[in-house]
């Protein structure tokens, strides 16, 4: 479902590059720039990783998706949390607002971005290990993206100018 609202919403693993990406985005398209991990900790007043060891990464989920449902606006680029996938409800509110961007980085360029993967506040379970973690997401994320666009082994400005390209061939107000 291709939206033709101004928002860009960029989903993808932890280091997939959503945070910096988007704001180079912003930059680029005269956009606001929300990124979600920070909205929920100034929410909560704690971090990612406080909520994981005090209530565990379910609980992470729910406050990322009421956090999530709770965004209003336009002309925005959204870096929601890379759990965000986990919640049809808050994906299907946030596609119905904007064109959904999955940055598809693979395992191994991840494996090199990410170094607190244990301390890193992920909504993940007790055992589950990063490898377990991108399985289990690249079906959300494929399954919620308008556009993907492959990071591996691009600099950040160019994922940006070709999410710009690309979501403009497909006919986006952007």
């Amino acid at each position: 479902m291709i939206s033709n609202n101004s928002n860009i919403i960029l989903i993808g693993m932890p280091g997939s590059g959503k945070s910096t990406v988007g704001v180079i985005l912003a930059k680029l398209t005269s956009k606001g720039f929300i990124d979600g991990d920070v909205l929920i900790q100034t929410t909560e007043g704690k971090t990612l990783q406080d909520i994981v060891n005090e209530d565990g990464h379910m609980e992470l989920r729910r406050i990322e998706e009421r956090v999530l449902l709770s965004i209003n606006c336009d002309n925005h680029v959204i870096s929601p949390g890379g759990s965000a996938a986990y919640s049809s409800k808050a994906m299907n509110y946030l596609r119905s607002n904007g064109i959904v961007v999955f940055l598809h980085t693979d395992l191994e360029t991840l494996r090199a971005r990410i170094k607190n993967y244990e301390t890193r506040g992920l909504a993940k379970g007790p055992d589950q290990t990063f490898d377990d973690l991108f399985r289990e997401r690249m079906a959300l994320y494929t399954e919620y993206a308008d556009i993907t666009v492959e990071t591996s082994s691009k600099a950040q400005e160019e994922v940006a100018e070709e999410i710009l390209r690309l979501a403009l061939q497909q006919g986006n107000n952007l």
